[in-house]
């Protein structure tokens, strides 16, 4: 799963500060708790398109503590992310995938450009050329 654990920490001066257990990279702040989570949502997908930039693994994210809040990048960005850490684990590269799925470089970078309102068919077939399917639930 692509739930992290976060830390959340009260600042002095007000607000609070929200860093990563796994992701050093992303860290960002908030007025209150609320709005911290909220903007770690937008932290994490950007820390975590530098490892999709970089082909490098995603970080595993830890088992939260008993009460530690976690942030999991929204449905579009989980659902891109989720194909890349199939595409990676195995060893499967961007042009590889391409040729599996009949297309074009650009088509697949713009897949896992976590930018790009990429359309969730597009996802979906990603998913079934490394042999996975997608699901989608409402909690």
């Amino acid at each position: 799963m692509l739930d992290y654990p976060v830390i959340l920490e009260p600042q002095p001066e007000g607000g609070f500060v929200v860093t990563f257990v796994d992701v050093p990279e992303a860290i960002t702040q908030g007025e209150d708790e609320q709005e911290a989570l909220l903007y770690a949502v937008d932290a994490l997908e950007t820390a975590l398109s530098f490892y999709v930039d970089a082909r490098k693994p995603l970080p595993l994210a830890s088992k939260p503590k008993r009460a530690q809040h976690t942030v999991r990048p929204s449905a579009l960005e989980g659902a891109k992310l989720g194909v890349y850490q199939a595409m990676t684990e195995q060893g499967v590269k961007k042009s590889e995938l391409a040729r599996r799925l009949g297309w074009h470089m650009p088509q697949v970078d713009r897949l896992f450009d976590l930018r790009h309102a990429s359309r969730l068919d597009q996802i979906e077939a990603a998913a079934r050329a490394l042999g996975r399917q997608l699901e989608v639930r409402v909690a």
